[in-house]
């Protein structure tokens, strides 16, 4: 790597957030992600290189393209700066498990749907908003329910 090319990534860590947020626009050419600063020193330090000693071959891109059609995401997407990465299924939960909790001596059923959760008829997007409404303070969801890696923990 020549010295200037290190110069700016080691610069990167010194840079206040929103430093590299403006930084993120002048050499992306985009709104950043509202992600943590690591990411962004990260992906700003990536494209530098990029733009140093140029980008991935055409061969690549389309290898990483065929991987992520046949996983089913969107390119674009997986691209950061051009959005984000779609949600990944519910940890392989199926449509129709349930989900059950006691808590503070109360049963509750959370019913797994195609496009998030039911909890006592209302639809949810995620485990840890269902998981705020039961108890109305932040937790996570999956460990609320007593889920790790997709499975029932032992607990």
């Amino acid at each position: 790597m020549s010295d200037s090319t290190l110069r700016q990534i080691a610069q990167l860590n010194k840079l206040s957030f929103l430093e590299l947020q403006a930084r993120w626009r002048s050499l992306l050419g985009a709104e950043p992600p509202a992600y943590h600063r690591r990411f962004l020193v990260k992906r700003l330090a990536y494209r530098i290189q990029e733009l140093a000693y140029g980008g991935l071959s055409e061969t690549t891109r389309a290898q990483m393209a065929d991987i992520l059609q046949d996983a089913g995401l969107d390119e674009q997407a997986s691209i950061p700066g051009r959005g984000r990465m779609p949600k990944r299924p519910q940890d392989l939960l199926l449509a129709g498990t349930r989900l059950v909790r006691e808590w503070n001596g109360r049963r509750y059923e959370v019913t797994v749907t195609a496009t998030g959760f039911e909890f006592e008829g209302r639809p949810y997007r995620s485990l840890t908003a269902v998981a705020k409404a039961i108890t109305g303070t932040h937790w996570n969801g999956r460990a609320f329910f007593g889920l790790v890696n997709g499975k029932e923990s032992g607990r």
